[in-house]
């Protein structure tokens, strides 16, 4: 037992658990998601920060916003919030207890979080209704409708949702059936369901069954999928071989890389697109 219990210490506490030191973020609150890249981008903290900032400013985000952050992961994302944009009311959901604990000590100065699923918000005792509710880089493991139907139904009037979800591209429907099973299979490996993926009429036609309006949807396939391959090969190429010790278990490892093939793939093959959604609640 005892050897099974040092065993466990060394595994992920949850299945989107991911080491952040390994990914190149040190901070007690790290970011981790798959960054916006460009030219400009200089490390891994900066890459999450523009794609965040990317979202927020396309709802555009204001100080005076009741705010809700879904999936906020470890932190960075509220730090954020209440630094850079002064958020007043900010709020948050969070399915990794530990990442729950943590920010709850970090962060007294939250409204709150929340140990829950963002398809079970009408579970979680929110006060009031929110004016804006953000989903930096995880709505695409679940299933889209079921996720509308949840935040839909915490939002003000005039609310704006912004987030980010894989969509299947126009080449999709001339794609084998050998190759869509393929797909089927690798999208899996990284717990997202190919059912649950929209051509884009059929994602503009969901948001506007669930009330929405002023869709725009946003390919970030190129500063996104591209861009973190592109980082994650750079740095194993890169690194000496303290880094490669320091870095974390051979299983952080190896679900990072996992990761950046996947994003090399997709955008490579240009089947499934990486895309931000934002919109306004009727």
């Amino acid at each position: 037992m005892k050897w099974f219990q040092a065993i466990q210490q060394f595994l992920p506490q949850h299945k989107y658990a991911i080491n952040a030191v390994a990914l190149g973020d040190n901070a007690e609150l790290p970011w981790t998601n798959l960054g916006y890249w460009n030219d400009a981008t200089s490390s891994y903290p900066q890459a999450c920060r523009q794609l965040a900032d990317h979202l927020a400013q396309a709802i555009q985000l204001k100080a005076d916003d009741r705010l809700l952050d879904l999936g906020c992961g470890q932190g960075a994302s509220l730090q954020h919030w209440l630094e850079h944009y002064q958020i007043q009311d900010l709020e948050a959901v969070e399915l990794q207890n530990q990442c729950v604990l943590r920010i709850k000590e970090k962060l007294p100065q939250l409204t709150a979080i929340h140990h829950q699923s963002f398809l079970n918000l009408n579970s979680v005792p929110f006060p009031r209704k929110f004016d804006a509710v953000m989903c930096i880089d995880a709505a695409y493991h679940c299933n889209l409708n079921s996720f509308l139907t949840s935040v839909t139904a915490v939002l003000n009037s005039k609310a704006r949702i912004g987030f980010h979800c894989l969509m299947l591209s126009d080449d999709w429907q001339t794609a084998s059936t050998i190759k869509k099973l393929q797909y089927q299979t690798l999208l899996k490996s990284a717990d997202v369901r190919l059912a649950y993926l929209y051509s884009q009429t059929g994602l503009e036609q969901l948001l506007q069954q669930h009330g929405y309006g002023q869709i725009v949807i946003e390919d970030l396939s190129e500063p996104v999928l591209h861009g973190f391959s592109d980082y994650i090969f750079q740095k194993i190429k890169t690194a000496t071989e303290l880094e490669q010790q320091n870095a974390g278990s051979r299983l952080d490892i190896f679900k990072i890389q996992m990761t950046a093939r996947l994003c090399k793939k997709l955008y490579k093959d240009g089947l499934v697109r990486y895309v931000q959604v934002c919109a306004e609640h009727i």
